[in-house]
């Protein structure tokens, strides 16, 4: 996955926004809390999102794929994509979709009304 393809999916889910951060590490936010981030080098494309625990179990290991810089160390479960083989672009896809779910998950009711989103 490219960068422009990478940014054009996040932008594609509701109420997504986009920042440029922590030296030059292009993230996107939901309701003001981050869940995927792309990174800063344009020849080594790296992708960073939240993951479940039986998913951070599997993938820490996997080729391609590590526990996240900064936020692994902390205890929170993110992966990094960094590398091939890593995930085929519609998994990446998939697993950005469900950290976007999760951030908004733990975001308040009243909140995400405030974002635009609707509460199921």
């Amino acid at each position: 996955m490219t960068y422009e393809e990478f940014n054009a999916f996040c932008q594609s889910l509701p109420a997504a926004t986009y920042v440029v951060q922590w030296g030059g590490a292009q993230v996107w936010k939901v309701c003001g809390k981050v869940f995927a981030i792309g990174g800063r080098k344009v020849d080594e494309p790296s992708f960073t999102f939240k993951v479940s625990d039986v998913s951070y179990e599997i993938f820490k290991d996997m080729p391609g794929l590590r526990p996240a810089p900064y936020f692994a160390s902390r205890g929170m479960k993110w992966i990094q994509h960094f590398a091939q083989p890593g995930l085929p672009d519609n998994e990446l896809q998939d697993y950005i979709r469900l950290s976007y779910q999760m951030v908004v998950q733990g975001v308040p009711k009243a909140r995400r009304i405030e974002c635009g989103l609707t509460i199921s």
